[in-house]
């Protein structure tokens, strides 16, 4: 079967690991310390966007300085990390992963996360052996994930574009994917509203369960 069904590219947050009220509260703490208006989950799914200089351009009005997006991003991430360890899997996600790993399809996980902060987390939820690779963001973190999905390709030796399928929750994702000639499924569970997730034109589903189904549709 591994040989014939769609290798899916997981996205970790807001896909995996359901992580959104952790982002919405880690946010709202950085606007207060850089002088922005708190925001709701509603409002983060609508204006949220990758690269995330992008985001804080429709919030501030312009885009920041390289410098205040330094603040911005270090600011952020010293409240998102602090809460990150109490956040669990999306709900079927382990069994997904072991049940993929066991008909012998494949996956891997790509992250824009720092890539020696999302190691870490990854085996602390147990799943590190359910992916052929992990690859979390090195270098800088104003770019999105196009570039870094070029990488994780190349990296997974064998495995031609067209079986391959991305699940994530961003639009950025769907870019990638395409990008390298890959397909996607969009999940409306993290960063983006249903909305924002449909003007990618790709499939948009509740689950991942309804994900994998349509991965594997999309890959036949």
């Amino acid at each position: 079967m591994g040989k014939h069904s769609a290798h899916l590219v997981w996205d970790w947050n807001g896909t995996l690991l359901d992580d959104i009220h952790a982002v919405i509260e880690a946010t709202n703490a950085s606007f207060a310390e850089i002088g922005l208006d708190s925001i709701t989950l509603e409002r983060y799914r609508e204006l949220y966007c990758v690269p995330v200089p992008l985001f804080y351009e429709r919030l501030m009005g312009r885009l920041p300085t390289d410098e205040e997006w330094a603040v911005m991003d270090a600011v952020f991430h010293k409240h998102y990390w602090v809460r990150a360890d109490g956040c669990g899997l999306t709900a079927g996600a382990a069994e997904l992963l072991a049940a993929r790993q066991a008909s012998g399809s494949t996956q891997s996980l790509l992250s824009l996360a720092p890539h020696d902060r999302l190691i870490p987390i990854v085996r602390r939820h147990g799943i590190e052996e359910r992916f052929v690779r992990v690859d979390g963001r090195i270098g800088a973190s104003h770019a999105g994930k196009t570039e870094h999905m070029v990488r994780h390709l190349a990296a997974l030796e064998g495995v031609p574009a067209e079986r391959i399928v991305v699940i994530g929750d961003a639009v950025d994702d769907a870019v990638a994917a395409a990008h390298v000639g890959a397909k996607a499924v969009l999940y409306t569970g993290g960063s983006h509203s249903r909305a924002s997730l449909a003007s990618a034109g790709v499939p948009v589903v509740d689950t991942l369960a309804e994900a994998v189904a349509v991965a594997e549709e999309l890959a036949a």
